[in-house]
């Protein structure tokens, strides 16, 4: 039961961190009660990343970070879920 909510939680951060990857194309919703609300959630986690440099334009900690989610989703929860079962 632990684990299946785990799953939906990691589910629902993932949907956050992507709609707050989107609103980089209208730097203005940054500046809305939402976006701030989302930016509290989302950047300490994106903070964990800030060793990765942008590429010129290009920030891949969006990306690093949302592909480090489904890891533990696809991959590390199962294998845990195995050595508790």
């Amino acid at each position: 039961m632990f684990f299946v909510i785990l799953r939906y939680v990691i589910q629902i951060y993932s949907f956050a961190l992507v709609i707050y990857i989107l609103m980089s194309w209208l730097p203005g919703l940054y500046h809305t009660w939402f976006g701030r609300e989302l930016g509290k959630i989302i950047e300490p986690y994106l903070g964990l990343f800030s060793f990765i440099k942008p590429l010129g334009f290009l920030d891949l900690r969006p990306l690093i970070a949302l592909l480090v989610l489904q890891g533990l989703e696809d991959y590390v929860l199962p294998m845990l879920m195995g050595l508790v079962l």
